[in-house]
């Protein structure tokens, strides 16, 4: 009985995940011959647990690095985390701590701390580390003509459903739709939303120039408007569309657009410069968008626990394997090169396509400089993350 029941609960968070809940219908009854028996099926691999524990000389690098930088943001991540069961403890003790103090730092780390391998669940220990920043978009607050293309605030008929009440299996995962008649169907699309129906008039907080820019702006989250005779305004992602992220340089490789070395964010702005004409097509195959939100007196965005962002300090992980808040040793190399990138870092933010447990995302900071190094970021790297001793880590 229990095992059918995970079997609905799985085929529900796969209609959920598609966006297509409503459309979902149970699989037909299939009747074998009596005279037949089913093949037997081939073992499931067991998936192994995502995180090892281990020594600290079993982390590479980190006896090379330097611990304060990594200490003075954690201690801003406490803000948040000093209320989570089995963080008060090392709060209170980060809090005593000089920043500045390397070997302080280091001996906090090492004698508050376990570190644990971060796995996939086939038992690899490496993944993709890629990096994103807080981008800069001339722009507008009114219309005009050379500001065409709108950011939308989170319209007021964007319907947000969290199934955790009912089934917390599915508590990582929240609804997005909208009301039509009697019924709750998914939101509009990116081509929708793009189209000349313009189903969100009214709802613009920004205007700005470039398209492709703006679309950039969409996956990296967060940003800064330059308004002109105004200081700039930094936006921030409010929610989104509820449908899945599709990625535009795949398609571009599928296309035989650009090889897989020539891929990059750079490229792929370069590419829809020659290719106007193609820019909107290829941007509609994304179904998913992103609504915003201005902020006021900020310096940095912040991440998903509503901290700010510190460029070359910040990581984007995936919360179902590593707690936010939470220390993480990244082993990786720097953009385009082969020179290693060894640091503690702290995860802070999460994203769209930062899905599985060796997956990273490097935050950068804002402006032209962080997006070079942005948008050439495609390493494999290693992750350990840090928890505190008395903490029973997640799927172990």
């Amino acid at each position: 009985m229990m095992r059918n029941f995970r079997r609905r609960l799985a085929g529900l968070a796969a209609c959920l995940l598609l966006g297509s809940l409503f459309a979902c219908a149970p699989p037909p009854r299939v009747e074998l011959p009596v005279e037949e028996a089913p093949e037997e099926a081939p073992p499931v691999p067991v998936p192994v647990p995502p995180l090892a524990p281990v020594d600290w000389n079993a982390v590479d690098g980190w006896e090379q690095d330097a611990m304060s930088p990594a200490l003075e943001v954690f201690m801003k991540s406490c803000r948040s985390l000093r209320w989570r069961d089995g963080w008060q403890e090392v709060c209170r003790e980060a809090a005593e701590l000089n920043p500045y103090d390397q070997a302080a730092a280091r001996l906090f780390f090492e004698t508050r701390f376990q570190a644990y391998q971060v796995r996939n669940a086939d038992g690899s220990d490496t993944g993709m580390i890629t990096g994103y920043y807080a981008p800069d978009l001339r722009g507008s607050r009114q219309q005009t003509a050379r500001f065409r293309y709108p950011l939308y605030a989170v319209p007021d008929d964007l319907l947000v459903v969290d199934l955790s009440a009912i089934y917390p299996e599915l508590g990582n995962y929240r609804l997005r739709g909208r009301v039509e008649g009697r019924r709750v169907v998914p939101y509009w699309t990116r081509e929708e939303i793009d189209s000349g129906k313009q189903p969100l008039a009214g709802q613009e907080i920004f205007w700005v120039e470039d398209p492709v820019e703006l679309f950039f702006l969409h996956i990296q989250g967060s940003g800064r408007i330059v308004l002109e005779g105004e200081d700039p305004v930094m936006v921030n992602y409010g929610d989104q569309n509820g449908h899945p992220y599709r990625s535009i340089g795949k398609l571009l490789l599928e296309r035989g657009a650009m090889t897989r070395d020539q891929m990059s964010m750079q490229n792929i702005a370069a590419w829809a410069r020659q290719n106007p004409d193609q820019v909107n097509s290829l941007l509609g195959e994304n179904p998913s968008y992103i609504f915003f939100r201005e902020l006021t007196d900020v310096q940095s965005p912040p991440g998903a626990m509503g901290i700010p962002l510190t460029a070359g300090l910040s990581l984007a992980v995936d919360p179902r394997t590593i707690p936010l808040g939470a220390p993480v040793f990244l082993q990786t190399t720097w953009p385009s090169s082969d020179l290693p990138l060894q640091r503690l870092m702290v995860a802070q933010d999460t994203g769209g396509a930062i899905k599985g447990a060796v997956r990273a995302d490097f935050f950068w900071g804002m402006g032209d400089d962080a997006g070079a190094y942005a948008g050439r970021m495609k390493q494999q790297g290693r992750l350990w993350v840090l928890l505190p001793k008395d903490m029973t880590p997640p799927g172990l």
